[in-house]
């Protein structure tokens, strides 16, 4: 088995070798696209199960033993089935580990799943917190799954969440944060040492980058079903509904769900990746960004990223709240890869998301 003595998040030729390796098992051969520069796509297993909560087993328990008293019914994605919005569904992944001493992993949904609002978490027995992976885990995954927006219609094999792997402590400190910001400009604005802290700052566009002023997207609350694995067969009016700028405000009201933009253009240099922070109370009642994983690459012109924004995909909590236009919604954590990928996002690599502005997912269509 391949060693690891240094920090750092799994480049794609690493996870590759670990699928031969057997230490990640998969019930299939990997789709051929499976493997991204720093994480690897996890598929759905051929059952859903409906569950009355969302709920962590505690040390003590296997997931499949808390299934035995919270299924309600199970579902069938054998040949394709629609998971209900503001239902709460359990699917075992195709994917499982087994994890030397030396290596944990986390788990966060794919682009296209946030920003469709489906809460998506990965589960592991005896696990006391979503997402994570601890060293030396060997056993099952499972998807956590709660459409908040729209019902999604989903089969096996659909792959909706995403695994990093790393070694030891891969996340950099506002140190090297602030020397790779003025070196290599992690995000195009210019930053002091105090606004570098616990990674690097990311604001909101709230003017728009087109002459029409559009400045994001609110999803609308009784659509059709969104097919998880039809890109372009959506019609975007059917489903969201154009902002455009007024006085470089928005109010956030509590239960709608919102796509906004970065102001800054964000990049990530070839031998780091980087993940937003979701959810920041210095920052104001809502979150930011479900799917926060950003592949060595994005935005990087030398792969064709010409500065590339970040989606952020945003819903506020309880209250209305005003959002101002330049106003810091998070922040991005980078971590230094063990190695460069053989496959970089964006060059190589197909991508529905270098050199983006303000987009949809890859679902909708004008």
């Amino acid at each position: 088995m391949t060693q690891f003595d240094q920090n750092g998040a799994l480049a794609s030729q690493q996870l590759k070798a670990l699928i031969e390796q057997g230490v990640i098992e998969m019930e299939n051969q990997p789709d051929a696209d499976q493997i991204q520069p720093a994480s690897l796509d996890l598929r759905l297993g051929e059952v859903a199960y409906r569950v009355r909560s969302s709920f962590l087993p505690g040390k003590d328990r296997t997931v499949s033993e808390c299934l035995d008293s919270m299924t309600m019914h199970s579902v069938d994605l054998s040949g394709g089935a629609v998971l209900e919005k503001s239902c709460v569904y359990i699917v075992p992944l195709q994917e499982s580990l087994s994890l030397p001493s030396s290596l944990s992993a986390a788990g966060n949904p794919k682009s296209s799943t946030g920003r469709l609002d489906v809460f998506t978490r990965l589960i592991t027995d005896f696990g006391v917190e979503f997402e994570q992976v601890p060293a030396g885990y060997n056993g099952p995954l499972f998807a956590e799954i709660a459409p908040l927006t729209f019902s999604v219609l989903v089969r096996e094999g659909s792959r909706l969440s995403q695994l990093r792997i790393r070694s030891g402590l891969s996340s950099i400190d506002d140190k090297a944060h602030l020397l790779l910001q003025q070196e290599q400009r992690l995000v195009d604005q210019d930053l002091t040492q105090n606004q570098v802290k616990n990674g690097v700052p990311v604001s909101v566009d709230l003017v728009g980058a087109s002459n029409d002023g559009l400045i994001g997207y609110r999803a609308k609350r009784h659509s059709g079903v969104v097919d998880m694995d039809a890109p372009g067969a959506h019609k975007m009016s059917d489903y969201w509904e154009p902002l455009f700028s007024n006085s470089k405000q928005l109010i956030l009201d509590p239960g709608e769900f919102y796509i906004l933009v970065s102001k800054e253009a964000v990049h990530v240099p070839f031998d780091y990746a980087a993940e937003m922070i979701a959810y920041d109370t210095l920052v104001g009642e809502f979150r930011v960004h479900y799917a926060g994983f950003f592949d060595p690459g994005f935005g990087a012109p030398e792969a064709g990223g010409k500065g590339s924004k970040a989606v952020l995909e945003v819903r506020s909590f309880d209250v209305p709240f005003l959002l101002e236009h330049g106003q810091n919604v998070g922040r991005l954590v980078y971590e230094k890869m063990l190695d460069t990928p053989d496959r970089i996002y964006g060059h190589g690599v197909p991508s529905n998301y270098q050199s983006q502005g303000l987009k949809l997912s890859k679902h909708f269509v004008l």
